[in-house]
């Protein structure tokens, strides 16, 4: 039973990820978070689920790396909020109901939060990397010094 319970709970995440990477909404996040709940009980998903985290760390670090698409990404994120909110204010728009107005909202939020956390992350790559060798590193790390070629 447990078996049956995983495969449909991890099958409907999927597939509403699937649907969200066309439709508005965190498409990429439903379908790792489907594989994971698959991978659990399904030796198959975990191959699909390293790709899809690959990707998505991928993606952070080209976001984090330029902040023209950082910029690019807000305001999509911007607009995403802009048109929920719109929507639920009772503003009439095409193909949006009171549903996808929370889910538009939601995808803005939660891809402005992806874009903080990718551009804090490489500045704190870029920190450590400009560190002078020997300057402790927190937690009793040192960076290490890199051989001269003299």
């Amino acid at each position: 039973m447990k078996t049956v319970v995983i495969a449909v709970l991890g099958g409907l995440l999927t597939l509403a990820g699937i649907a969200a990477l066309v439709l508005p909404g965190p498409g990429f996040v439903l379908v790792a978070a489907g594989l994971a709940v698959l991978a659990t009980r399904f030796s198959w998903a975990k191959k699909p689920l390293d790709y899809a985290r690959d990707k998505a760390e991928q993606g952070i670090e080209e976001v984090g790396k330029s902040p023209i698409r950082a910029l690019g990404a807000t305001l999509a994120a911007l607009a995403l909020v802009v048109v929920g909110v719109l929507a639920l204010a009772g503003v009439d728009l095409p193909f949006v109901n009171a549903l996808s107005a929370v889910v538009l909202i939601l995808s803005g939020l939660f891809l402005i939060g992806t874009i903080v956390f990718a551009r804090k992350q490489e500045k704190t790559v870029a920190e450590i990397a400009h560190r002078p060798a020997g300057e402790p590193q927190g937690g009793g790390a040192y960076r290490a010094a890199t051989p001269r070629n003299d």
